[in-house]
């Protein structure tokens, strides 16, 4: 049977991989070219006007380079597309929203179905012309035309900033939900930190290749350590890299008897991030996009205020989620399992201290952070406060030793939901 990394990686696999549906639809015109041509024997239909079967070849031909044309211009406008965004945006969109979309994948499909259907039928009509796979060429070539310039508006769309960052969000939107379940209802306590559980009885280091955490099996995990009657620590978290030989599990108590393949086979490693169990990740990638955005190279600081919108809509979903505890409890309330995860401040943090940093000169950028940063004082529970006040601190004080003019420094200090114009309206 195959083990649960073996799975998650597989399958993580194949929702990024670009050449696994148009290779199923190659297959797919195969099948359908051998059952048309039968239903066509079976039938005997024929169109109201008769065709000439070497009228018929000539226009299958051009059916077939018309599909070439699109195939090519297709993969090659992706791949520059790719290089585009990556250079203006991060390379870390290419897996996470390019190379995932539905949409592009299967307008390739189509492509490649009609070429390779126009193939297998160009090569069946020798003496006679096939009415039924021929009526079917011609809607396919006809679906194909209209799909190809869909994609052209298609692709315009979806490499703008404000699509991939609002995709970015979606999808972090998505994982916040799925590893954080829980929502906070009345007042909100913060969790006791878990006590030390000291010195481990075994440990067991990480002996494959060196590689990110991708995700991990926590369920197994408290199996096994159920079955042992111990407590069974993760060292590290999802996200984080792990070199060969570095601790992976500290096993206490009775853990110490556990399988070794049998919790190594719980972690999913790979060699980059994944967006699936990894709560912070959409940050850092909407967070990598605002601050090459306000590289002197782009100096396009709306996009960065594109970015603070997104990660506003996550901390306000953070903010007002349970996070984890740290630790797994079997049915009978005993610990089972520890691990790391991030907790507020890591969010927060990770949502302003480097845009604050790279962008802090610029009006739109500091007032609608500051803008951010106030919405969610008032919107989420008490305990979540103190992280949000430290980082307005922390903005007030970075703006006062910047040298500015007066009316400038009072400008950047406004909060304002779209960078620079809406507070100075309502001032008016």
């Amino acid at each position: 049977m195959m083990e649960w990394r073996t799975r998650y990686v597989l399958k993580s696999y194949l929702r990024s991989a670009m050449w696994l549906v148009p290779l199923a639809a190659y297959v797919v015109s195969l099948v359908s070219i051998r059952l048309l041509g039968w239903m066509d024997e079976q039938l005997q239909w024929k169109w109201v006007w008769q065709l000439d079967v070497a009228v018929v070849q000539t226009v299958l031909q051009v059916f077939i380079a018309s599909m070439l044309s699109f195939i090519v211009f297709t993969f090659s406008s992706l791949l520059v597309a790719v290089q585009i965004a990556s250079a203006q945006l991060t390379p870390r969109i290419i897996a996470t929203a390019l190379l995932r979309d539905p949409t592009i994948r299967v307008i390739a499909a189509l492509f490649v179905l009609s070429m390779t259907f126009d193939l297998g039928l160009l090569a069946r009509l020798q003496t006679e012309v096939l009415y039924v796979p021929l009526t079917v060429a011609v809607g396919l070539t006809v679906i194909s035309i209209g799909a190809f310039l869909y994609l052209m508006d298609y692709a315009a769309r979806l490499l703008r900033p404000v699509t991939i960052v609002w995709r970015l969000g979606e999808l972090g939107l998505g994982v916040i939900e799925q590893v954080y379940p829980s929502k906070i209802k009345g007042v909100h306590t913060p969790s006791s930190p878990t006590p030390p559980l000291g010195p481990p009885a075994r440990e067991i280091a990480h002996r494959g290749k060196s590689a990110i955490i991708l995700a991990i099996n926590f369920d197994a995990i408290r199996s096994e350590a159920e079955r042992c009657g111990g407590v069974i620590e993760f060292a590290n978290c999802v996200g984080d890299f792990v070199a060969t030989g570095e601790t992976l599990f500290r096993l206490h108590g009775g853990a110490a008897s556990a399988n070794d393949g049998r919790l190594c086979a719980c972690v999913a490693m790979g060699p980059e991030r994944t967006i699936e169990q990894d709560a912070t990740f959409a940050f850092r990638v909407i967070v990598d996009i605002a601050i090459k955005a306000l590289s002197k190279a782009i100096n396009d600081p709306t996009t960065a205020v594109l970015a603070i919108d997104q990660l506003h809509r996550l901390l306000r979903l953070v903010g007002r989620r349970h996070l984890h505890d740290d630790v797994i409890r079997d049915s009978g309330g005993n610990l089972r399992v520890v691990y790391r995860t991030p907790d507020w401040d890591d969010f927060v943090q990770l949502s302003c201290r480097e845009i604050r940093l790279y962008g802090l000169e610029n009006f739109q950028v500091a007032r609608r952070l500051r803008a951010m940063l106030e919405n969610l004082q008032q919107a989420l529970p008490e305990a979540r406060r103190p992280a949000l006040k430290q980082e307005l601190d922390l903005l007030d004080a970075a703006l006062g030793r910047l040298n500015m003019l007066p009316d400038d420094l009072s400008i950047a200090r406004k909060a304002d939901l779209q960078g620079l114009g809406a507070s100075l309206r309502r001032d008016a």
